[in-house]
């Protein structure tokens, strides 16, 4: 039986990558992984790993990139015909481990959504995140705040490092440690560079569009039906 993808999506905070995947999830029937929500489930599942997780998270401290590759590869195992990696790699040991850990077949494509820092600044400022399911919302320009989330009825609330400051530090960090990786990429013909400044959809279009011919060239067109 044919697989489907095995995609990466890639691009700064607020680039759109979480819109993107689901988009792409639901349209290939392969699951959609985020770090964050692997992080979430392994320390709700109290694994080894999720308490690995929580004592970085719990320390205000980055996940070190082993146990994000160790998370990352678990979940990997359990979706054999394809999957959607959200933000990972963010560098480029991470992408060189992944392919070491799990084969060069591990990556059809890596697709970055090119979005200016001047756009994802006010859109990251802007996000308010439900501090019990991490559910995301955009809080309306001069509109009333949103504090109760409708997927669960959890506090939804800004999170402590959406400050403008901290947004401008942690985007200047990942371009600092993206770069060389999307330069590996590209070398290794892996990589797909799409203008992700439009609303959802249309991005979503071009995307697409960006994939034909790569999934083609390793056999998946139908996956984009």
């Amino acid at each position: 039986m044919r697989r489907g993808p095995r995609l990466a999506v890639l691009g700064r905070q607020g680039a759109g990558k979480g819109t993107q995947c689901a988009l792409l999830a639901a349209r290939m029937g392969v699951p959609h992984l985020s770090t964050g929500d692997l992080f979430r489930d392994e320390v709700a599942a109290g694994t080894p790993l999720g308490r690995r997780v929580a004592g970085c998270l719990e320390g205000g401290h980055l996940v070190p990139d082993d146990v994000v590759l160790d998370v990352v590869t678990t979940a990997l195992a359990s979706a054999p015909q394809g999957y959607l990696l959200d933000g990972f790699p963010r560098n480029l040991a991470q992408a060189t481990a992944l392919l070491e850990a799990a084969g060069d077949d591990a990556l059809d494509v890596a697709i970055e959504l090119m979005v200016p820092s001047s756009v994802v600044l006010p859109r990251l400022a802007a996000r308010r995140v439900c501090q019990s399911c991490g559910t995301t919302y955009m809080a309306p320009e001069g509109g009333p705040e949103i504090t109760t989330c409708r997927v669960c009825g959890g506090k939804v609330a800004r999170r402590a490092d959406d400050t403008k400051a901290a947004i401008r530090r942690r985007l200047a960090a990942y371009d600092e440690q993206t770069r060389p990786m999307l330069v590996w990429l590209a070398d290794r013909g892996l990589l797909l560079s799409v203008d992700g400044v439009a609303e959802p959809e249309a991005v979503h279009e071009r995307v697409v569009d960006a994939l034909r011919d790569r999934l083609a060239a390793v056999g998946l067109i139908d996956a984009t039906g």
